[in-house]
């Protein structure tokens, strides 16, 4: 874990910048379909949306009542109505989900703490690519 400064405006970045969105989205798609069947299904997203906090206030909700959120927002996702998402349903929603986040966050920058493998961390240091060298 670590102290981060960012703000939506930085997310939005990442998520616009396709190249590098793109490349996060094909490893995070990898590692959560743990069968490796080629789509996820609610079990596997799931894991994701748990990290995400989507809710942000998990812990304190009945766990009954936070598994039908996080499923009903996956069939959100399921375009297709298949009961899995493929790499294409899967960017789209991680998409929606990280302008959600942004929107929530604002300009202004928040001091955060953030976990060395999470999404922001990811957009942390491409943002840190992208500053000038002094």
């Amino acid at each position: 874990m670590s102290v981060e400064i960012l703000n939506g405006a930085t997310i939005v970045g990442f998520v616009e910048d396709e190249e590098a969105f793109n490349s996060w989205v094909k490893k995070c798609f990898a590692t959560l379909d743990e069968d490796q069947d080629g789509v996820l299904s609610y079990t596997e997203m799931m894991k994701e949306l748990q990290c995400l906090r989507v809710f942000g206030i998990d812990a304190e909700m009945d766990p009954n009542e936070v598994s039908a959120l996080y499923f009903f927002l996956f069939l959100q996702f399921d375009r297709y109505s298949n009961g899995v998402l493929d790499l294409e349903e899967f960017k789209s929603a991680m998409k929606r989900i990280m302008l959600v986040v942004a929107n929530g966050l604002g300009i202004s920058p928040l001091q955060m703490i953030l976990e060395d493998d999470s999404f922001l961390m990811k957009v942390v240091e491409w943002e840190s690519t992208k500053l000038p060298l002094r």
